[in-house]
């Protein structure tokens, strides 16, 4: 069986933790499309691509000359146009991921030439302030937005929530936090949930993103209260944590929005 096209190449990678890593894909021969901020591609390789040697084994055989196809929100500007970035997480016993892991500089990969989703600021209103909440590599879509927005210049404010167990695994940390000096209308607020582990004593916030809000430190950062009549909320990441931000935020009356029925928060699913 002829092998699939593969039309893009890796241009960058950086482990930023085992299993964890961001990775730049440039597309060969064609042009990314115009997207926007908070929008997703998929990528793929072929089952005969090689897995990572730490994950563990295919559960089921997989047929070699078949695309392994997953989608995968782009954390880099809108304006990035010669290349994609990407923040991933390896899951060992999964199909893509170990062999996408074991991507070298230069090696080839397939990626789509089509940008989908509707997780994106278009869908907020430009007078209402913004907070980003996620886990892991829920802040992808995230890291798209702030790129891109923060080099517009209007009143909004926003804020990112980003949790993970370890300091180590709060990818884009160092970005982020000078984006915040460089910014007066960001705030970013890294979350560790595990500080008996750290290597060095952590100074920042513990526990989960939930305690956060309810600590209102988004409202003592921008000293007004976020409400849904002048905040919006996007909730990216494990399904605990949306589903209890959402009872969170529901009872203090943000309503979810969707295509037909417009709200105040907004949740990506993986």
């Amino acid at each position: 069986m002829a092998q699939p096209e593969l039309n893009a190449i890796v241009t960058q990678k950086i482990e930023h933790a085992p299993g964890l890593m961001t990775m730049r894909v440039a597309p060969e021969g064609w042009v990314l499309p115009v997207f926007t901020p908070g929008q997703f591609v998929v990528l793929g390789l072929p089952g005969s691509a090689p897995r990572l040697a730490l994950a563990d084994p295919d559960h089921k055989p997989i047929d070699p000359g078949k695309l392994i196809r997953r989608a995968y929100s782009v954390a880099s500007s809108s304006v990035a146009t010669e290349y994609a970035e990407f923040y991933i997480s390896l899951v060992r016993s999964g199909n893509l991921t170990p062999r996408l892991f074991n991507l070298n500089l230069g090696d080839r990969l397939w990626m789509s030439g089509k940008c989908s989703g509707y997780f994106t600021l278009e869908q907020t209103p430009p007078d209402k302030n913004v907070i980003l909440v996620a886990t892991g590599t829920g802040l992808a879509p995230y890291m798209s937005m702030i790129r891109s927005e923060l080099t517009h210049r209007n009143n909004r404010h926003y804020a990112v929530i980003h949790g993970a167990y370890h300091s180590w695994d709060l990818g884009y940390h160092g970005e982020l936090v000078m984006m915040e000096r460089m910014s007066p209308a960001l705030t970013y607020i890294p979350v560790v949930s595990n500080p008996e582990e750290e290597l060095a004593p952590w100074a920042g916030e513990t526990g989960f993103v939930q305690k956060i809000w309810e600590k209102k430190l988004v409202e003592k950062a921008w000293a007004t209260a976020p409400t849904p009549d002048n905040t919006h909320v996007f909730l990216c990441g494990h399904p605990d944590m949306i589903s209890s931000m959402q009872e969170i935020i529901e009872n203090e009356g943000f309503t979810e929005h969707t295509r037909k029925t417009p709200g105040s928060y907004h949740v990506e699913r993986f």
